[in-house]
C-alpha cells in the first residue's frame, strides 16, 4: 500500500467550493475511510484534517 504524502500547514484558504462535509473518520480493514454521499463519486474532494478540539472559523482577517 503506498503512503500518500501528508503537509503540516497551519493555514488553507479555499474558494469558490460547492461545500464540504464535517465526518469521522473511521476503520475500514487495515485503513480508514470517510463517508460522503454518492453524488459526489468521481469528484476531487479535499480531507481537511484538525486537531482535536479545533473549533470552525471564518479565516484570519488581514
Amino acid at each position: 500500500m503506498r503512503k500518500v504524502k501528508f503537509s503540516k500547514e497551519t493555514e488553507l484558504k479555499i474558494f469558490n467550493i460547492e461545500g464540504f462535509f464535517k465526518r469521522k473518520v473511521t476503520k475500514f480493514g487495515n485503513s480508514a475511510k470517510v463517508s460522503c454521499p454518492k453524488e459526489h463519486l468521481g469528484k476531487t474532494v479535499y480531507l481537511v484534517v484538525v486537531k482535536n478540539g479545533s473549533k470552525k472559523t471564518t479565516g484570519r482577517s488581514s
